[in-house]
């Protein structure tokens, strides 16, 4: 997943593949773990994705400061939003109403 910057400085996720900007939704609204994710994921889409799609998105998500991991319960780990994410967020919301507005009349 690539990364850019908006003529403020401020990094989102790359809008091409759509999953970045989906797992950052999902966790906008609660933590979540990978296989919750993977879950929700499915419920919208109507497909699951596999776990050497999602945990991917979730490492590169973790390396650019979107979000934050925590272990719990032992291998559990629980996925938040950080402030850069949230920022990210609300960048990639913009530039998905900017492209997606006129498509559905």
């Amino acid at each position: 997943m690539r990364s850019f910057s908006n003529d403020n400085g401020s990094y989102c996720c790359d809008m091409r593949g759509m999953l970045g900007f989906l797992i950052l939704f999902l966790l906008s609204k609660k933590p979540m773990h990978g296989q919750e994710i993977a879950e929700e994921i499915a419920r919208r889409k109507g497909e699951r994705p596999s776990p050497g799609t999602i945990y991917p998105a979730l490492k590169s998500l973790r390396e650019m400061g979107f979000i934050a991991s925590d272990e719990r319960e032992g291998k559990t780990i629980v996925y938040t939003l950080t402030e850069r994410g949230k920022n990210a967020l609300r960048i990639s919301k913009r530039r998905f109403i900017r492209t997606f507005l006129g498509v559905f009349p």
